[in-house]
């Protein structure tokens, strides 16, 4: 058991220097800490986050004063312009944020409702987050705020990511999260089986769109980690890398993805069950190696980054998420009627990673 434990430690560090790796290809980051640091200094020097137009308009910058604002797959840098002492547009830079998200912030009244306002009155107005793409529209919030404060000469204020504790959606979320995490350590029923993973589906997947991707990873050990507005996650996490050195591999998978309940939720429809012989059972295993050693190789040699945000937990935000994603996904649910979590087994990338971490085909 020693030696397994230490295997664990040692396939932990393994699986950290991954992610690290990917992290620098594709930000040249960890934990926000830039890996070219004298370079880094040298522009920050050459560029101010204000520069002005030559019709007199002011755009500011927060690249460099919103850094440490995360959203989903990371900072989202804005240039805010003021005209007239009034802001006029508001534009995303360059991110590495899930386009979907994006694409739905920019849809809502984030961007535009502090349009017309001066900086003093848009500091005081109240923008609420988007559903379905919290985490990006809160950054893009707090990003808005800093630059204004920026603008208005006000010293930077952090911008408070806890307010996001005291919503019914992270409350019944975290209650989601720790009865799947402990709950089963003890209980041993079918039917609290079933009533666990249909609210993994509904509170997990479906109204809070919290599961672990290679996106999320990615983004903590590149950018760090607010603590406060990454709870859930931060407890899924802990499941995944803590329980396996107690003997409980897999619990992640088993008891908290929503994207694997779905799966066997709907494999419990159909009690015939479409047989697959140990060959085939073994070639698709291989598959699935094959296939994460060559996405794993993409995002290495940073030339294939964008399959991070089309992993199928995404088709949990509905109005977010491709058709592409959604019809996979479609496709997938309804191979669980007749195989036993096709996705989870013979596919998943962030599954793959986790069988690496413990030791597993």
């Amino acid at each position: 058991m020693r030696y397994f434990k230490w295997q664990l430690v040692v396939s932990f560090i393994t699986c950290v220097l991954m992610l690290m790796a990917v992290a620098v290809s594709r930000d040249g980051r960890i934990w926000g800490i830039e890996v070219n640091q004298i370079k880094v200094l040298e522009e920050e020097e050459e560029q101010s986050p204000e520069r002005v137009l030559n019709d007199g308009t002011v755009v500011i910058s927060t690249k460099s004063l919103a850094a440490d604002l995360i959203g989903y797959g990371g900072p989202i840098p804005l240039e805010i312009y003021i005209r007239d002492g009034r802001i006029v547009d508001i534009k995303a830079l360059r991110n590495a944020e899930t386009p979907s998200y994006m694409m739905d912030v920019k849809r809502s009244q984030v961007f535009t409702a502090w349009i017309g306002l001066t900086p003093d009155e848009a500091l005081q107005k109240k923008v609420d987050a988007v559903s379905g793409a919290t985490y990006t529209s809160l950054a893009v919030i707090g990003a808005v705020k800093r630059g204004l404060q920026y603008a208005q000469s006000i010293d930077v204020e952090d911008v408070p990511s806890y307010t996001i504790l005291f919503t019914a959606k992270f409350i019944c979320g975290l209650i989601v999260v720790l009865m799947a995490a402990i709950l089963p350590l003890f209980v041993r029923s079918s039917r609290y089986r079933l009533i666990q993973m249909l609210l993994n589906i509904v509170i997990l997947g479906f109204w809070c769109g919290t599961f672990i991707s290679y996106l999320l990873m990615v983004n903590y050990v590149s950018n760090g980690v607010r603590f406060w507005s990454s709870i859930l996650p931060l407890l899924m996490l802990v499941v995944i890398f803590v329980y396996p050195l107690f003997g409980r591999s897999n619990h992640y998978c088993n008891w908290i993805c929503p994207l694997g309940a779905l799966q066997e939720v709907a494999g419990k429809c159909v009690k015939t069950k479409l047989h697959l012989s140990q060959s085939m059972n073994r070639y698709l295993t291989i598959f699935r190696e094959i296939l994460w050693a060559v996405l794993m190789l993409s995002i290495w040699v940073g030339t294939f980054f964008s399959w991070m945000d089309y992993e199928l937990f995404s088709a949990f935000m509905v109005k977010q998420a491709s058709w592409g994603v959604l019809a996979v996904a479609l496709l997938f649910i309804l191979l669980s009627f007749v195989v036993n979590r096709p996705y989870c087994r013979f596919v998943c990338p962030t599954g793959s990673l986790f069988k690496i971490y413990q030791n597993q085909k």
